[in-house]
C-alpha cells in the first residue's frame, strides 16, 4: 500500500457533505481567464475543466465549513478588478477523483457553498444531478 498525502500525519482531512446545485455559469468564466488557468495547472497541478461542481452544505457541515476561512490555502492572486481566491486540494465521491475547492474572497459569499474545480466535468465524470448528495474530503496542511 502508497504512501499518500492523506495518510501523511502532518496533514489533516476536513470531511464535508453537500447536495450539488446548478449555479450560474459564473464559474465557468473564471476557469477559463488565462491567468486563472494558469495559477491552477502551476499551483494544483491540473488544468481546470471549464466550470465548477457547486455543493450547497447540509446541517453541521456548513459550520465545519467555517474552519477554512482561517485555514493554511493555496492562493489564487488576481488580476486587477478580479478578487483572489483560497483553494484547498481536496477529493469528491465514491470514485476518490482529485479535485479543489474554490474560495472566492468575496464579501458576503455564502458560507453554506462550495465550488469543485477538477481537470474534468465532475458531474459527469460521477453521473451526478441537482440534489444530488456529495462527500468533499479537504486535505489541509
Amino acid at each position: 500500500m502508497s504512501k499518500n498525502k492523506e495518510n501523511d500525519t502532518s496533514t489533516k482531512t476536513v470531511r464535508l457533505k453537500g447536495k450539488v446545485f446548478s449555479g450560474s455559469g459564473e464559474g465557468a468564466y473564471f476557469t477559463m481567464l488565462p491567468w486563472v488557468r494558469q495559477q491552477i495547472k502551476e499551483k494544483l497541478g491540473f488544468a481546470p475543466y471549464p466550470g465548477t461542481l457547486n455543493v450547497r452544505l447540509v446541517g453541521e457541515y456548513v459550520g465545519v465549513r467555517k474552519l477554512l476561512e482561517n485555514a493554511k490555502a493555496i492562493e489564487i492572486s488576481p488580476e486587477h478588478g478580479y478578487c483572489s481566491g483560497k483553494c484547498f486540494k481536496a477529493r469528491v465521491g465514491g470514485q476518490n477523483l482529485a479535485c479543489a475547492v474554490v474560495l472566492p474572497c468575496v464579501e458576503n459569499y455564502p458560507m453554506d457553498i462550495l465550488e469543485i474545480i477538477a481537470p474534468s466535468n465532475l458531474r459527469e465524470k460521477l453521473g451526478l444531478r441537482d440534489g444530488d448528495e456529495v462527500e468533499v474530503r479537504i486535505t489541509l496542511e
